[in-house]
């Protein structure tokens, strides 16, 4: 059933702040006739950022042992329990969110989180296709990133499905944060019949 008040989640990371590029992905949202309904800058917090990935120990334990795979494969010592190494990922993408300021927002409409996904892209920039945020505006990869022992720096975080969306804005804003009002493009984007175009 078509939703046209679904909410959707983004983040423009430290990067995208970084880099000037807030006014450009705004853009790139905006211009679907998704409507911004909340936004600030914000810098976060490592408790907003480990509620925000909100891993458990079965998904650590399950990348870990990928990552000792990974090592062993590539002639690297693998020196600590697999768990460990999943928890780093998050580890280091909490030192990646807490080094500056971001930009969080709301977006609201039909099909929100489908169409910001698809206009972000895959989260490994390199590979990501060319047309999204994340494949026309940055170079950084998950070979780079991890000889860095860094997160991958890829611009936006964005909500996989209108349930997580939820999940993560309650950590990022209060409700009388969140604005409800009218957009005139609504009208054309929602209205069946174009009412009262015609004079």
């Amino acid at each position: 059933m078509a939703n046209k008040k679904e909410r959707t989640f983004v983040i423009i990371k430290p990067d995208g702040v970084q880099r000037s590029l807030i006014g450009d992905i705004i853009k790139r949202i905006e211009r679907t006739g998704l409507k911004l309904v909340a936004l600030k800058l914000v810098i976060p917090t490592e408790d907003q950022c480990w509620k925000h990935y909100n891993k458990d120990d079965a998904w650590f334990e399950l990348k870990g042992a990928k990552m000792v795979d990974s090592r062993k494969a590539a002639g690297l010592s693998a020196d600590k329990p697999a768990i460990e190494y999943g928890k780093d990922i998050v580890r280091l993408l909490v030192k990646f969110m807490t080094s500056g300021p971001v930009v969080a927002m709301i977006w609201q409409g039909n099909e929100s989180a489908g169409i910001v996904k698809k206009i972000v892209g895959g989260t490994e920039p390199m590979t990501s296709d060319v047309g999204t945020i994340r494949g026309d505006l940055t170079i950084d990869s998950y070979d780079l990133a991890g000889g860095d022992e860094r997160a991958v720096r890829n611009l936006v975080h964005c909500s996989d499905k209108p349930e997580e969306a939820e999940r993560e804005i309650k950590i990022w804003f209060k409700e009388e944060e969140i604005i409800k009002y009218r957009l005139i493009n609504e009208e054309i984007l929602y209205d069946v019949n174009l009412d009262g175009i015609l004079e």
